[in-house]
């Protein structure tokens, strides 16, 4: 049965960083709520079985995977020895994203192509009248790169109307936050300049992104979505929660128990 809890991924996060002793598990965090709304309720045939038609997923910022990668288990095209040699020698599944793994549509990690290979996809679709859609996750600090404004640029001319981006706004990059990085200022106010149908959201609510994605599903506007998430980086664990510094910090024995014991799993 498939398990879609935010408790439940970000368990599956733990395991797989703290097996693989490996970092990234604050962005992860971050987009949780998003993704377990996203593959719980939305995307049509996940699994991507033979003969059927599906939505496509692309993440754009990379580093974010073992929250994908936590979705993919439930769907069953990950297994629980897959998690347990995450990052390990000889495994097929590696600290950023690769389209070499079933459910993962691109290879990232580079920051800032995701979308525009997305903006492709969907302009493909559009030409053969498909009703597919396309949902592709940036992050804010993958958003100071001048190829995600491009792309946007290309979505609005074309009006790739079945195309959604959604932001993952947390506030950080790897090194500091993204006010100090590169002030992108208001998110949202430069998407509805662009001309992307725009909602904010509190990106941990998870009613709140089902009512998005429901508004953008009902939508008769030929624009293109933009999903605007307000997150925290590290959401879910106190002592991870806004701090930067788990960006690259590992999982130790001590603060793996710790951070189970406060999920409550």
């Amino acid at each position: 049965m498939k398990n879609f809890t935010p408790s439940n991924l970000r368990k599956t996060v733990l395991d797989m960083a703290y097996a693989g002793s490996t970092v990234h598990i604050p962005c992860a965090f971050s987009i949780i709520e998003i993704l377990s709304v996203l593959y719980g309720e939305f995307l049509k045939n996940p699994e991507q079985q033979a003969g059927q038609a599906h939505d496509y997923f692309i993440l754009s910022k990379g580093h974010g995977v073992m929250a994908v990668y936590a979705c993919l288990k439930e769907l069953g095209l990950l297994n629980e020895l897959d998690i347990q040699n995450y990052f390990k020698d000889g495994t097929k599944l590696k600290g950023l994203s690769d389209c070499h793994v079933k459910g993962l549509e691109v290879t990232s990690g580079s920051l800032g192509h995701g979308l525009s290979v997305a903006c492709g996809m969907a302009l493909a679709l559009k030409f053969k009248k498909s009703s597919q859609k396309i949902y592709c996750l940036v992050g804010d600090g993958e958003s100071n790169e001048g190829s995600i404004w491009e792309a946007l640029l290309f979505a609005a001319h074309w009006k790739l109307n079945q195309l959604v981006v959604i932001f993952d706004c947390n506030g950080y990059q790897a090194m500091g936050p993204t006010d100090e990085v590169m002030n992108l200022k208001s998110m949202s106010e430069k998407l509805k300049a662009f001309n992307f149908e725009t909602l904010e959201v509190n990106g941990h609510s998870s009613e709140e992104v089902r009512q998005a994605f429901q508004k953008f599903q009902s939508s008769s506007s030929d624009q293109p979505k933009a999903l605007i998430a307000q997150t925290v980086k590290g959401q879910g664990l106190s002592f991870m929660q806004g701090q930067n510094h788990w960006h690259y910090t590992r999982l130790t024995r001590e603060t793996y128990e710790a951070a189970l014991k406060e999920l409550g799993v």
